[in-house]
């Protein structure tokens, strides 16, 4: 019975491995063709920010510079029981600072939730709403590729998030290479399938009315991914614009990185709880691969769980105990089979730089130490599993200060 149940684990991660394979293929090419549309929406672009002094100047700086109409959209920035001059910042560059003072309900999600409440008050309404994070830099023509899309009918729309500082340590290179291999291997395949996206936390655009419609309601760890179950929930499949770029400042240390990653599975493993069945419910009764994939998104920490479980349990039996004492797939098959996966994952993010066409050389160098960064999620996940029922939001500190000019030099 157990070595049964050791097999169908394996046998059902293998098959979800080789789907995500199968789907990456589709983010090889792009679609050259889209709608081009005059400037027409406007923008209420919200920052959340806490104790952001640091940073912030620069951000402000890059949004008095998008090529959009400047009557077509205004900043507000969420200071969020901020200690610091944050605010003030944000005033000398002519920006509305709203200030929020709740110690009891701290995050990301809660900061939103109440700026939201405050805009829907104003005399001024706007047409959708964009959320930053105070680190960001966004791309000159972000607000223009946004109302491309709105105006093409989508309601929730996810810029691709690059890297300002990939090559300061082998972290943010490590982190560099995920996000391309993101941006271009799940993000851009599921568009050109036309399946739904999911949100990255930051360079968001959402419909001002379907807001008003279903509310935030995303105040966990991870209200991005939240926000994305609850409208593929509805039916409403979130799109990925590949030319709406964003920059965002990633941790310089392991540690940093390891505190970051716990909040992020700890919120992960919330929204799997909540969503999981609920949407793989719905794309059985709906027959809607769309909800399925979304379905397998939302569990995929207790995938990378089970994964490690596993790779633990097989190593212990064969290396501590004098195994094996029971069955694991790759007996079944030639040795062949193990360094062909292992190439096809090694593939996978190679294929993701080159055609991003990524030129940091030191970056090329880090790969070496890229495996170390993905057997992380491994520990980090376990822990997270443990500790899953903690809601407190761990800040990440911001101290490096880049320009658009720097990160478009690179």
């Amino acid at each position: 019975m157990f070595n049964t149940i050791i097999i169908v684990l394996q046998v059902l991660l293998a098959v979800i491995g080789v789907y995500q394979f199968a789907l990456s293929l589709f983010g090889m090419y792009r679609k050259k063709k889209k709608e081009v549309h005059a400037p027409s929406k406007s923008f209420a672009v919200l920052v959340a920010a806490h104790n952001e002094e640091q940073v912030v100047g620069a951000l402000m700086e890059n949004l008095k510079k998008l090529n959009y109409p400047k009557e077509l959209y205004d900043v507000f920035v969420i200071c969020d029981n901020c200690t610091d001059s944050t605010a003030e910042i944000v005033r000398s560059h002519g920006m509305n600072a709203c200030v929020r003072v709740n110690p009891n309900l701290r995050g990301k999600g809660y900061a939103i939730e109440w700026m939201l409440k405050q805009l829907w008050k104003m005399p001024r309404q706007y047409d959708a709403v964009v959320m930053f994070d105070a680190d960001n830099l966004a791309h000159p023509d972000f607000l223009s590729e946004m109302n491309n899309d709105l105006c093409s009918g989508a309601r929730v729309i996810q810029g691709y998030i690059d890297t300002k500082n990939p090559e300061d340590s082998w972290i943010t290179a490590s982190y560099g290479i995920s996000y391309w291999y993101c941006n271009r291997l799940w993000q851009l395949s599921r568009h050109n399938l036309g399946m739904a996206n999911f949100l990255g936390g930051t360079g968001m655009c959402f419909e001002t009315d379907l807001l008003k419609e279903i509310g935030w309601g995303a105040t966990s760890l991870v209200e991005d991914l939240e926000f994305t179950m609850r409208c593929v929930k509805r039916g409403i499949y979130p799109v990925f614009n590949y030319d709406a770029k964003l920059f965002d400042e990633k941790p310089l240390t392991f540690k940093a990185s390891a505190r970051q990653r716990l909040r992020w599975m700890q919120g992960h493993f919330t929204v799997a709880r909540r969503y999981f069945f609920p949407l793989l419910w719905r794309s059985l009764k709906e027959r809607s691969m769309v909800k399925l994939d979304m379905a397998l998104y939302g569990v995929n920490v207790y995938i990378v769980l089970l994964t490690f479980l596993l790779t633990a349990l097989i190593w212990s039996d064969q290396t501590i105990f004098g195994g094996p004492h029971f069955d694991t797939l790759y007996s079944h098959f030639p040795l062949w089979i193990s360094f062909v996966a292992i190439a096809a994952n090694v593939f996978t993010f190679l294929a993701a730089m080159v055609l991003e066409k990524v030129t940091y050389k030191k970056v090329y160098a880090y790969l070496v130490l890229f495996p170390i960064y993905l057997l992380s999620w491994w520990p980090i996940t376990f822990y997270a599993f443990f500790t899953q029922n903690n809601k407190q939001w761990s800040h990440t500190q911001h101290t490096r200060v880049v320009r658009l000019e720097e990160v478009q030099k690179g």
